[in-house]
């Protein structure tokens, strides 16, 4: 008889594609899409206040401006993010309690809805009613593949608010601090805080890029891009206020 030897078994073991290069990041947990926003909102937001600020106000004013807009918009983020993805979660759990619904008082109906989805996936009717039939036999099983058919979403990776939430605070919090920081170590230049801040949306944006697989570079120039222009308009909004009260 023919035996296969530990080597052959792990080169075959290599070669499945699952097993050697097909991983994906954890995407259901919610903090990535938090902690990007959260840190893109601090870092355009606080160097935007400052820039507001300091067109006709002296550092000290700078400084405490800066600083309270950092606590106040991470706590502000964190409330919103806890309390959207919360909101969605419910709302995820509505669904499912109607489809259980459905499934007590339409069986029949719901197997055959799922038939017709498998038919629109490419399957012959004799396959889809058969794999309708086994998946109908774990009823849990069957109404998580319904919903994720029917919503595209699956009620047992749902993200977590409370990650959410310290994602959000703690990223909001590192973006608004970067345009301070010239201010924290004495420097009272409103453009050295503009070039952290410029700074800090350039790698902000690259990261984010990197991480999504997409073009670093372009990342990083759409994000000092959209950060500059909503920048140069506070600091025009705050000269001309500073200048008809002044």
């Amino acid at each position: 008889m023919f035996m296969s030897e530990p080597s052959d078994i792990a080169n075959l073991s290599a070669g499945i594609p699952h097993l050697s290069d097909h991983r994906h990041a954890d995407v259901t947990g919610g903090w990535l899409r938090a902690a990007t926003f959260g840190a893109m909102d601090g870092l355009v937001s606080n160097t935007a206040l400052i820039a507001g600020v300091a067109a006709s106000a002296n550092a000290h004013t700078v400084v405490l401006s800066g600083i309270a807009g950092m606590l106040a918009g991470s706590f502000s983020m964190a409330l919103g993010e806890y309390t959207s993805v919360t909101t969605a979660n419910e709302q995820i759990d509505s669904e499912v309690r109607v489809e259980q619904k459905s499934f007590q008082r339409q069986p029949e109906a719901e197997r055959a809805e799922l038939v017709a989805k498998l038919l629109e996936m490419g399957m012959s009717q004799e396959t889809a009613e058969k794999a309708s039939e086994e998946i109908h036999r774990d009823e849990k099983r069957a109404l998580n593949f319904h919903l994720v058919q029917e919503l595209g979403v699956h009620p047992e990776e749902k993200p977590s608010p409370r990650i959410a939430a310290v994602a959000s605070f703690f990223m909001f919090g590192v973006g608004a601090v970067i345009p301070l920081i010239p201010y924290l170590l004495g420097f009272e230049s409103l453009w050295a805080g503009l070039a952290c801040g410029g700074v800090g949306l350039l790698l902000a944006g690259g990261a984010a890029a990197r991480v999504t697989s997409q073009s670093v570079s372009l990342g990083s120039l759409r994000q000092l891009l959209f950060g500059a222009v909503a920048i140069a308009a506070t600091y025009l909004v705050g000269h001309l206020i500073g200048a008809a009260f002044g």
